[in-house]
């Protein structure tokens, strides 16, 4: 199956932190902020943002332009 956007944790958390908006948009405008079962679904889905970024800012690898071993004079 193709989709339209690739699928990796960029687009996964992008579209999680998405449904968090719309459902705070809509439970805001229907005054259903205040029930438990809605609080739950929030906090469970920022969680799970907070889970996929971290590990997305943890995995990254610094990379280096230019090794150690061998000194280059940029002067020349």
């Amino acid at each position: 199956m193709k989709l339209w956007f690739p699928l990796n944790k960029n687009t996964i958390s992008l579209s999680i932190a998405g449904m968090i908006t719309i459902l705070f948009f809509i439970s805001g405008t229907l005054d259903i902020l205040d029930y438990v079962i809605v609080k739950i679904l929030l906090i469970i889905l920022t969680g799970g943002l907070a889970l996929i970024v971290s590990v997305i800012l943890f995995k990254k690898s610094l990379t280096k332009n230019r090794p150690e071993d061998e000194l280059q004079d940029d002067l020349d």
